[in-house]
Formats: structure tokens, C-alpha cells, sequence
């Protein structure tokens, strides 16, 4: 019996303050050698205990082994050199030193395969793996090699595909990439960027997601959400063409955002994880509000195809916050799953 409403989070979850600060993106670790590995190993077992305990169906490893969502995984690369750093603008908002694409990429090893069979022997929820998507990738790099945006991201779609096989191998049932660039680079998500993600998830068999979002809930993020007006139409440029595509899950934010619910109906009929928490704030969600959030996207979305979710990854907040917000989305998740058994008549 297939769960209703199966509730998951975007990504990213506080660490333990043993394993890196409290609070803060990017923290460099507390511990290294053996210490860091077993270390990581302890915080992945840890997150998983606690999205369970809070009630969330398809856990993650809540990005625990990794510093950045993206340039962890591009450290694997070879082709990048990261001494050589460049500062460059990211999704047009903020500047950042990053590395540089010094040759041909390619993927000498596994990146998080080993970290992924460990996550499938702790539990036997449904394991979602989320990746950096080809086009938030090249945002966040400077390319001194290929020097054009799409080559590169058709390179780094090619390699995505090879990681992903090897994690649907090791267990883990939904992959996910991670696009905010998505929300900003609309012509080129149209032109060639929905196409790079089918590259990615070309041969898979596990459900595949695109997690768009406006970002953590960080100054840079936060000071550009205001400048959007009051309402975020961003994902109606690329909805009619990803409603086409061949990803199985559409990730995104909806609670506290200014993005018009009806926007969901330009990607009826694919499975929506609606973000139904906002990471961005302390403040913990009710679980009434949860339920509004989730009421107001079943008008567009079919209940067997919606995922209530977190807005972004919740790195930046405290364990505290970040649990309590888990518990509420779960809670939330619950009062409406009652709801539709009710009218079903079960």
C-alpha cells in the first residue's frame, strides 16, 4: 500500500555541532582523516533517526557528508582546479570565489556512492539522493576551458548520468537535481537545460525529481526575493516545457512564497513536491498551516501525485528549528491525508 501524501524534505539539514558549525553554509569540518569519516558516517545515521522520529516517509541523508550541495561534488572532478579560484556572479545575485574549469571534466570515482549503501543499510524508507542539476553546476564555476555554458553543461550531464546510475544501483529510490538556477536563466532552461536533466536521467529506472527553488534562506537570497514583486511567476516560463519533459517529480516552494498556487495546473499530471515549509524563518510552521498550503495545491495537483516538502534544504537553521519544522510538515501531511480518506469514503 502505497503511502498518501509522502511527506520528504528539499535537501539540506543542520549538521551536528561536533561535525561542523552550527548555523552556517559552507562550514569548513571540525574533525579530519579517519575522525571526519566515521564522523560523517555517525551524522548521516543521526539525520536519518530524526527524520524518521519526526514522521517524514522518504528520508535523505540530509546532505550531511557534504560542505556545499555543489562544489562537493565538483571537488571529485578532474579538469577543476580549485587552488585557481575566480570570484563570479551567482544566478545574477551575489559574487563568490569559485574554481576553475582548467580542462576536460570528467569523473574518476564515485562521488557519494559509498555514502548512499551506507544510508540504505541504516533504513528501509524510501532514500531520495539529491544532486547539483548540469546548469546550477556551470553557474558555479568559472570556465576557462570549454568557454561556453551549454558544452559544459552537456559535459557535466554525462557524468551526473554516471553517478546516478551508480546510485540507483546502491539503493536509493528517487534522485533528484537540484536547479535554482532554473528560476533564473529562463531561455537557456528552455533551450537546452531541460534537455542537459533528461541527459542526466538517461537509462534510469528510479523516480527522478528537479528541485527549483528561490534558495536558502540566505541575506542574498532573501534581499533578491524582494525585488520580485508581489508575485514569483519565475517557474511559468519553464513549467509548459518541463510538464513535457521526462522527469517524474517537480520540487518547489509554495508556503510563504509569493508564487500564485495556479501555476502548478501548467504541470498537471506530474508528481509535485510541494514546498510547504519555509526556510527562511524561525518560526515554526503549525501544522494547520502546513495543511492550507497542501489544501491549496490539491486544487491543481491530484492527491496521488502530491508530495508535501520542504521549500530549500534547512542547513542554515538550528537542529532545534529544523525538527520542529520536520514534525510540523509531517503533522500537516496528516491532517489532510485524514481529510482524503474521509471523502474517500474509506
Amino acid at each position: 500500500m502505497k503511502t498518501l501524501l509522502p511527506t520528504s524534505t528539499a535537501g539540506s539539514l543542520p549538521k551536528p555541532s561536533w561535525l561542523a558549525q552550527p548555523e552556517t553554509l559552507w562550514s569548513p569540518w571540525k574533525l579530519q582523516g579517519e575522525e571526519l569519516i566515521v564522523g560523517k558516517q555517525d551524522a548521516l545515521r543521526l539525520s536519518l533517526q530524526e527524520q524518521q522520529q519526526a514522521g517524514i516517509d522518504i528520508v535523505s541523508d540530509g546532505e550531511q557528508t557534504r560542505q556545499h550541495f555543489v562544489t562537493t561534488f565538483i571537488e571529485h572532478l578532474s579538469g577543476v582546479d580549485f587552488e585557481n579560484r575566480q570570484t563570479v556572479r551567482i544566478r545574477n545575485r551575489y559574487d563568490a570565489s569559485v574554481p576553475t574549469i582548467v580542462g576536460p571534466v570528467s569523473r574518476q570515482k564515485p562521488v557519494f556512492v559509498e555514502d548512499a549503501k551506507f544510508s540504505r543499510q541504516q533504513t528501509t524508507q524510501p532514500i531520495k539522493w539529491a544532486l547539483p542539476g548540469p546548469m546550477t553546476m556551470i553557474d558555479t564555476l568559472y570556465d576557462d576551458h570549454y568557454k561556453s555554458r551549454e558544452k559544459l553543461a552537456w559535459e557535466f550531464a554525462k557524468i551526473l548520468n554516471q553517478e546516478a546510475k551508480e546510485l540507483e544501483a546502491a539503493g536509493v529510490d528517487i534522485i533528484q537535481f537540484d536547479e535554482p538556477a532554473f528560476n533564473v536563466f529562463f531561455d537557456d532552461v528552455n533551450d537546452w537545460g531541460i534537455a542537459c536533466l533528461e541527459r542526466a536521467i538517461e537509462g534510469l529506472k528510479c523516480e527522478t525529481a528537479v528541485h527549483i527553488c528561490y534558495g536558502y534562506g540566505i541575506k542574498a537570497n532573501t534581499d533578491w526575493k524582494k525585488t520580485l514583486g508581489s508575485e514569483w511567476r519565475q517557474y511559468e516560463e519553464i513549467f509548459p516545457k518541463l510538464q513535457q519533459s521526462n522527469i517524474d517529480i517537480i520540487s518547489l516552494e509554495c508556503h510563504n512564497s509569493r508564487v500564485p498556487i495556479e501555476l502548478l495546473e501548467l504541470i498537471r499530471g506530474k508528481k509535485v513536491m510541494v514546498g510547504a515549509i519555509d526556510v527562511a524563518t524561525n518560526t515554526i510552521e503549525t501544522p494547520e498551516e502546513v495543511a492550507e498550503t497542501l489544501r491549496k495545491a490539491l486544487q491543481f495537483v491530484d492527491a496521488d501525485k502530491l508530495y508535501p516538502c520542504t521549500n530549500c534544504g534547512m542547513a542554515p537553521l538550528s537542529r532545534q528549528v529544523a525538527n520542529g519544522k520536520l514534525r510540523a510538515l509531517a503533522a500537516g501531511a496528516q491532517i489532510v491525508r485524514d481529510e482524503l480518506l474521509a471523502i474517500g469514503g474509506h
